[in-house]
């Protein structure tokens, strides 16, 4: 069984982030949308609201698990038994972040090796990132065309 994890801290799910969900659903036979914590960062939406907002936005793909976690994403993938990450790529700066940390991850599972598998986001939706939507939101902009349904708050 082939069973991805598309790790982030989702806050909120984005269109981008559905974008990628949605065409890496038919590559695996399970996805896992799981949603890191970090205890260091501060969040705007509680882990129960994304899980909220996640499980909504992806009801209608029935291979696809909603969780969190905390720690390295690697290790995660192990307690899962997963062998692919899925990474959304929207420029060539997110390009340069995530080879580093692909190739880190390559590097502490030499023994049962987790490959990561990065897909590009579509043109239309490459500008849209979490950290803009909760700036839109802040400050009482129009944030609805950037989100799924489910996060139309």
């Amino acid at each position: 069984m082939k069973i991805a994890v598309f790790p982030g801290s989702f806050d909120p799910i984005t269109l981008g982030h559905l974008d990628i969900i949605e065409r890496a659903v038919p590559l695996f036979d399970k996805l896992i949308i799981a949603i890191g914590q970090n205890s260091q960062k501060k969040y705007m939406f509680s882990l129960e609201k994304k899980i909220e907002f996640i499980k909504k936005s992806v009801a209608h793909f029935p291979n696809v698990e909603v969780d969190s976690f905390e720690g390295l994403t690697i290790d995660y993938c192990r307690s899962k038994n997963v062998n692919f990450i899925i990474r959304g790529l929207r420029n060539p700066a997110d390009f340069e972040f995530e080879k580093a940390i692909a190739q880190t991850n390559r590097l502490l599972t030499y023994e049962n090796k987790i490959e990561t598998i990065f897909l590009l986001t579509s043109a239309g939706k490459s500008y849209i990132s979490s950290s803009i939507v909760r700036e839109i939101i802040t400050f009482n902009g129009d944030y609805t065309l950037m989100v799924p349904d489910a996060v139309r708050i």
